[in-house]
């Protein structure tokens, strides 16, 4: 399946009926997994056809025991000291001095 080429909608339908797939594997009814998670059957096939809330679909994933493959989806990256280093910049470190050359204009009497 080519995901590059599908829209949101579709990508999420897709991925709702992988997981109405899973259910059915572990012969699980509808109403078995909602209660299972805390949803109502309806919130549930909602989720199914991929107008569900992130979070919801995280618990079935757990209740189905599926997380693993989301350790995937998007991986850890680890920045290199080298490349913190880069990202960093100069810093400044202290405030610098007036300069003897430039002079400061007295501040305005406001009469408070």
């Amino acid at each position: 399946m080519n995901f590059k080429s599908m829209t949101n909608k579709a990508i999420a339908s897709e991925l709702g009926e992988r997981i109405e797939q899973l259910r059915l594997e572990q012969n699980l009814t509808q109403q078995q997994l909602a209660d299972e998670i805390g949803l109502s059957r309806v919130s549930y096939r909602n989720l199914v056809k991929g107008s569900g809330k992130l979070e919801n679909f995280i618990a079935v994933l757990r209740v189905l025991d599926q997380l693993a493959p989301l350790e995937n989806l998007i991986p850890e990256t680890g920045v290199s000291p080298m490349q913190q280093l880069k990202y960093r910049g100069k810093q400044r470190k202290r405030a610098s001095k007036t300069r003897k050359d430039e002079v400061r204009e007295p501040k305005p009497d406001l009469g408070w």
